[in-house]
């Protein structure tokens, strides 16, 4: 593939370096890593290259564009421990995987209608086995109000562009991942006001 199909992300490659440092706590040295919504495609080879051989990374995005740009940048990077991009929506009750030791998620719940996130919170609990990881990374709100003047500028943005996006409480997306059978999350703060998530899988009977 020609390197003029790979896209470029400018808010990738400010915040892969610090997602790597939490992920590098909480990866395991082998098994399968599932990226929903690649995007780009960046966050995913950066996190391929950082990583042993025998860890190996699932891209997948719901746009064929993206998929080709996620394709480009792992054959130009030439990473034999990232798998062909698989054409996934969150929200589909159908994910063309069975199973994933990790679930990674980097800014897609805010920029999708509420229905990816429940799709992604039960179609992670569907692939992970217990003790499986689903990592989130993005802008939240705490206790009903915005973190940041700059979280709450980008909020109004996203929702006059489209009613149904828009910066999620974390309480409602901690519920929902619980409903799940998820743990609580360990919450960590990021640069540029955002926050990471770390959900582990506890019960796949569901229940808070």
């Amino acid at each position: 593939m020609s390197e003029e199909v790979r896209r470029y992300a400018p808010a990738a490659a400010r915040n892969r370096d610090p997602i790597l440092q939490v992920l590098r706590r909480h990866l395991p040295s082998r098994g399968l890593v599932l990226e929903v919504a690649s995007g780009s495609g960046e966050h995913v080879v950066h996190f391929a290259k950082a990583s042993g051989p025998d860890l190996i990374f699932q891209p997948s995005d719901p746009e064929p564009d993206a998929r080709i740009s996620i394709d480009a940048w792992a054959t130009t990077l030439g990473l034999p421990n990232v798998r062909p991009t698989i054409a996934l929506d969150a929200s589909s009750d159908y994910w063309p995987i069975s199973h994933a030791d990790v679930v990674l998620c980097i800014n897609m719940i805010h920029i999708a209608p509420w229905a990816a996130t429940v799709g992604l919170m039960s179609g992670a609990a569907s692939v992970l086995a217990l003790g499986g990881m689903l990592y989130l990374y993005g802008p939240f709100r705490r206790d009903g109000r915005h973190t940041a003047p700059s979280n709450e500028a980008f909020d109004r943005d996203l929702r006059s562009r489209e009613p149904a996006w828009g910066v999620r409480d974390i309480e409602a997306v901690v519920a929902l991942a619980q409903t799940c059978g998820f743990a609580h999350p360990l919450v960590e703060a990021m640069p540029a006001n955002n926050l990471s998530l770390v959900f582990r899988l506890r019960t796949t009977s569901g229940g808070a």
